[in-house]
């Protein structure tokens, strides 16, 4: 992908609040729980629940959450496809990491064992 493109603009901007009861919801219907979700996310950011509470809370934006997380360091071992397109591939650091959350969050809701997705690394 491109360097820098509206697309990846748009994902950075995007607020973590907006999307996460999608996630919770997505993972909800599959039979998974709450908690799982949050340990997929706690892993992927390198932070605890506390952290993602407060970037609830604060409204934090993708970037920031980007910025204040150990996410690119996770990121780089996650492979597959998301939105069709290969998450390894994918240059932006913003995009990969909610890229990346996106592919964890599906495998968890398909059902896929918590210590398989996050040792995947």
């Amino acid at each position: 992908m491109k360097q820098a493109t509206a697309h990846d603009d748009r994902i950075g901007k995007m607020k973590f609040v907006d999307i996460y009861p999608l996630y919770l919801d997505k993972v909800l219907k599959k039979g998974r729980t709450h908690e799982e979700l949050v340990a997929v996310l706690e892993w992927l950011t390198g932070r605890n629940v506390a952290f993602l509470q407060k970037c609830l809370d604060d409204q934090v934006t993708f970037s920031e959450i980007y910025q204040l997380s150990d996410a690119s360091t996770m990121c780089e071992g996650i492979t597959g496809v998301v939105c069709g397109v290969r998450v390894e591939e994918i240059s932006n650091g913003v995009t990969r990491m909610v890229r990346s959350m996106d592919k964890l969050v599906d495998e968890l809701a398909k059902g896929k064992n918590l210590s398989d997705i996050v040792l995947r690394s």
